[in-house]
């Protein structure tokens, strides 16, 4: 690959607490990392939302696993040759890479502490008997990711949550569609049976200009509006602040505005990671 730097691209990342997880004492349950790849070619950005059910009374820690697998994973990209390459390990070997290592992780986990008596006894009949079949249950998540290059933008996503991209005129767009058969707090996973075959891949050669801003989220976020035009504006609305007056416009309001989307909408855990060029660059 060539070693030429892409555009210059900021980062913002933030991940707040759920009110109704704060009402009953639940942890935050998701995950966020951004991290440099391929010796500082690109940027990667991955969000992960442990489901937080009874049977997945892990799952902050299998969206801890979740990053931190993407990074491993992701930076392989860079050890291949050409972007036909690239493109080809992202769709056919990426999928199947990142299920392999977090599954890995989840087994030296449990090896390291296996589950405790309590956490069993919390379980009804049936939930103990999926979780004895399926350990990896307990750790149950969804993934995110998105890798920006000087050539290329690689979307990932397991499950629920977001990705959208707003270009410079603020037009948006949705690289990858929603999964129509994730409904209600129905979500495919990591712990999923062949979860590989879940995991959606797009990889975009960056024949014109990139996007300005490209924004995940959790599904915390899309589910505290009323609807899609209303997220949607959310986008906008945020790269006008970041192109207009700049990171110290967004920066430091995030958590407060992430937790009132939560109070007032989802109630759920939010995570929230930017991706942008500044106006000079664009």
């Amino acid at each position: 690959m060539s070693d030429a730097m892409p555009p210059e691209w900021r980062t913002l990342k933030v991940s707040v607490r759920g009110a109704a997880h704060e009402r009953v004492g639940l942890p935050n349950q998701d995950a966020v990392r951004v991290s440099r790849l391929g010796d500082g070619r690109a940027w990667l950005m991955a969000l992960a939302d442990g489901h937080g059910s009874a049977k997945s009374f892990r799952s902050q820690h299998g969206a801890r696993l979740a990053v931190v697998v993407a990074r491993k994973v992701c930076g392989h990209l860079f050890k291949l040759d050409n972007p036909s390459q690239i493109k080809r390990w992202a769709e056919e070997q990426l999928p199947l890479e990142l299920v392999r290592n977090w599954r890995e992780r989840v087994e030296r986990s449990l090896q390291r502490q296996p589950f405790t008596p309590a956490e069993l006894d919390a379980l009804d009949t049936a939930g103990r008997r999926q979780v004895d079949a399926h350990p990896s249950l307990a750790y149950g998540s969804t993934l995110l990711g998105v890798v920006v290059a000087s050539g290329f933008i690689l979307y990932l996503q397991l499950g629920d949550g977001d990705i959208l991209t707003v270009s410079a005129e603020g037009a948006i767009d949705r690289p990858l569609l929603r999964d129509t058969r994730l409904i209600a707090n129905e979500t495919t996973s990591l712990c999923s049976d062949k979860a590989w075959n879940e995991v959606r891949v797009r990889f975009q050669t960056l024949a014109g200009a990139p996007p300005a801003l490209i924004l995940a989220a959790t599904d915390g976020y899309a589910n505290a509006y009323r609807d899609e035009a209303g997220f949607q504006q959310v986008a906008r609305d945020y790269w006008a602040l970041l192109r207009d007056e700049g990171e110290e416009a967004v920066r430091p309001h995030l958590k407060d505005w992430l937790n009132e989307a939560s109070q007032q909408g989802s109630g759920d855990d939010i995570t929230l990671g930017l991706l942008w060029r500044p106006i000079a660059q664009i």
